[in-house]
Formats: C-alpha cells, sequence, structure tokens
C-alpha cells in the first residue's frame, strides 16, 4: 500500500502598525514530500485489536484531560489505567492548567515583535521582547509565549492578520493580552485544551480558579 503525505507551507510578509513590529513566518515554495509504506502479511492484526475495532466509547468532552487524549485513555469505557504505547514527551505542558498562562496589561507601543506558527496550528506567539519597551519593562512575557486571547477576545488559531488586528483595535488604555506559556503543540496537538476549557477561562479574564 503506498500512501503519499503532500506538506504545504505558506510565506507571508512582515508588517509594522502603530509602533508593533510583526513578523509573519516565512518559508521557502510549497515542498512536497513522499512517504512510501509496504504492508506485510501481518501487519494489520494490531490494527483488528485496536481502540476502533473494540469500538471504544468516546471521552466526555467535560472530563477528558489532555493527558487522556495523549495517552489514548477513555474515561467513558472505566479504564483510565491502561496505558497505551504512545507516552507523553518529556516537555508536557498542560494547556489545561491555568498556571501555564500568563495575563498582561500593556499600553501601547507594548514593544512586541510576534510572529505567526506554522499554518497547521495558526495563532501567533512572542517571537522577540524590545528593550526599554512596555512588555520589557512589566518583565512577565517571554519568547516563545502563545497568544490566546485580547482582553476578552480569542484570538486562539487565527489568522496573523486577525490576531494582530485585535491588538491594533483595541482601544483601552492598556490591553490585556492572555498568553500561554508552552510550544504550540502543546496548545494545538493532540494534547491541547479544549475549545469549551479555553473559552471558559478567557471569560475569567485568565485568572486561575
Amino acid at each position: 500500500m503506498k500512501l503519499t503525505v503532500s506538506a504545504l507551507i505558506l510565506s507571508s510578509a512582515a508588517s509594522a502598525v502603530n509602533g508593533f513590529t510583526f513578523i509573519p513566518n516565512s518559508h521557502h515554495a510549497p515542498v512536497r514530500q513522499s512517504t512510501h509504506l509496504n504492508m506485510g502479511l501481518f501487519d494489520g492484526v494490531k490494527d483488528a485489536f485496536s481502540a476502533p475495532a473494540m469500538e471504544r466509547s468516546t471521552l466526555d468532552a467535560e472530563r477528558e484531560t489532555p493527558i487522556d487524549r495523549w495517552m489514548g485513555w477513555n474515561t467513558k469505557n472505566g479504564n483510565p489505567d491502561e496505558p497505551t504505547e504512545s507516552k507523553a514527551p518529556a516537555n508536557f505542558v498542560d494547556s489545561m492548567d491555568g498556571n501555564n498562562y500568563v495575563t498582561v496589561e500593556l499600553e501601547k507601543p507594548m514593544g512586541i515583535i510576534f510572529e505567526e506558527n506554522d499554518e497547521k496550528y495558526g495563532g501567533i506567539f512572542v517571537l522577540e521582547i524590545k528593550e526599554d519597551g512596555n512588555a520589557s519593562k512589566n518583565g512577565n512575557l517571554k519568547p516563545g509565549d502563545q497568544l490566546i486571547a485580547v482582553g476578552d477576545k480569542s484570538v486562539t488559531g487565527e489568522p496573523f492578520d486577525n490576531a494582530l488586528g485585535a491588538i491594533v483595535d483595541s482601544s483601552d488604555d492598556k490591553t490585556k493580552l492572555i498568553l500561554f506559556r508552552g510550544s504550540p503543540d502543546m496548545l494545538y496537538g493532540p494534547t491541547g485544551a479544549s475549545k469549551e476549557w479555553l473559552s471558559d477561562f478567557i471569560a475569567s479574564g485568565g485568572v486561575v480558579a
């Protein structure tokens, strides 16, 4: 059996708005990669006894945790203690733990250089904090922080221009930013926070319950 995996990487240009410097993620022209898999005689045996074949029930969204999703545990079937072959990465950061988020209120210009994540994730993150800028004076942000909300508006996974536009359009004397301190894979990948959890967290103002 042959599978072909194609990856398309888009490029975008840098822009400057209202005292900010925003650098979109830039890449080369689209690159096509191919992976060939050959099925042996017994390659399908494992699949026959995997979760889909056993009709594993769906996780309850309210009880499901990032570790559940990563490990493949199912809270409804009563077997959360049965691990699969997958293991949580050594650098795992729980995106459903409010302690892994930072909330700041900054005047403009903030002195932050943002960059977009890879297209498969969306959203933007802090690339650099300008020396002597308002963000630097605040001291709570770090390069790599993922922007998830501006005020009470979610920008999680939003296109580059939309996420930046939320900051630019803010008319508050100090604009509130809520950011996740972890990699984009921890936020948007298999262990990422549910939309419901993020919505409730942003509505709370980024305050840990």
